[in-house]
């Protein structure tokens, strides 16, 4: 199938963004910082797992969804959390187009 002309719809809410942040907030005073280097992963997987594939005529014909584990997410999390240790924090700069690109890279379009 091909997906040319399509359109990808985003219906992830500002309710669910702010309840995002709050919940990441508590995390990161709770373990003191160390929470951070996981957030840019729920923060940019939430999003993409409630965007849909639309047609031309507003149909939606497909899903986007991201298909990485805690395992994976914790394994890269904790070679980027010494890197930036021992940068002094310049690595998390580049840590996020790092996530970025893995989670792009993870997506699975499946129809509907």
């Amino acid at each position: 199938m091909t997906y040319l002309g399509y359109k990808l719809q985003c219906d992830f809410t500002v309710g669910e963004a702010i309840g995002q942040l709050v919940i990441w907030v508590l995390l990161s005073i709770v373990t003191l910082g160390l929470a951070l280097f996981v957030l840019p992963y729920y923060f940019i997987k939430a999003p993409i797992n409630r965007t849909s594939l639309v047609d031309a005529t507003g149909r939606k014909v497909a899903s986007l969804h991201v298909d990485v584990g805690f395992a994976d997410i914790l394994g890269h999390a904790l070679v980027w959390l010494l890197l930036t240790i021992v940068t002094l924090g310049l690595a998390y700069l580049v840590y996020w187009p790092a996530v970025i690109k893995r989670l792009l890279n993870a997506v699975v379009i499946t129809n509907l």
